[in-house]
């Protein structure tokens, strides 16, 4: 197995699964079908190409949350020929993330990586008004997918635990479900199907024991006079 390590960071990032109407959400991590978008636009590959995204499905997903960020919310006006109207637009501000594709084709991570420095179409981080920042691609590890996320240097400096939130086989029970995988991403028809998470603490930094008066502390005859 090999793993394509990305990095995911903006300003201001949304990985919305369940926006409704006037309101667009965001989760608190990427989403597989909004880096799966991603990939698409890299590749160039077409919207309502249904093939070529279940392809893209098949590969195993799963993200580390090295800074959480925080939930900005925008108030977007639209206007249509007929009337205008407020809409409610949430972003996840400042984040960081280190997503993971594993498959077992290699060759075929170096041509996503290829094209992930190379894209088709621009690159966002879920919406438009996100691009990512640099780099995007940290490369291929040779390992499976928890293994590669768990092992890699922070992104930040941040010391505390890490939560990884990744794919689960479908036959694990207790396994969440979350409507995630992208069929179609046709803007007259957009379509989804179910997959299987679950979600993983890793243990932050141990701290060294510190004292901080150690450096008042006076040598008993330092201070005494010559005599």
């Amino acid at each position: 197995m090999s793993t394509l390590l990305l990095r995911l960071a903006a300003p201001m990032q949304a990985w919305g699964v369940d926006s409704k109407f006037d309101t667009r959400s965001t989760g608190r991590e990427p989403s597989k079908s909004g880096v799966l978008g991603l990939l698409a636009a890299a590749l160039g590959i077409r919207r309502d190409d249904s093939a070529a995204l279940y392809r893209l499905a098949e590969l195993k997903f799963g993200v580390r949350v090295d800074k959480e960020g925080q939930y900005l919310h925008d108030f977007h006006m639209a206007h249509s020929a007929v009337t205008s109207y407020v809409t409610h637009r949430y972003y996840l501000s400042d984040a960081v993330f280190l997503c993971g594709l594993e498959s077992e084709d290699r060759e075929l991570l170096a041509q996503y990586a290829y094209a992930l420095t190379h894209p088709a179409y621009p690159l966002f981080l879920g919406r438009r008004s996100c691009p990512p920042t640099l780099p995007l691609v940290l490369g291929i590890r040779d390992e499976e997918l928890m293994t590669a996320l768990a092992g890699e240097p922070r992104l930040t400096p941040d010391e505390g635990p890490l939560r990884i939130v990744m794919d689960e086989d479908s036959a694990m029970k207790g396994a969440a479900r979350i409507r995630d995988v992208p069929v179609s991403f046709s803007p007259y028809h957009r379509e989804y199907t179910y997959r299987k998470y679950r979600e993983v603490i890793l243990p932050g930094t141990p701290q060294t024991e510190h004292d901080p008066f150690a450096l008042l502390e006076v040598d008993n005859g330092s201070d005494e006079d010559d005599t």
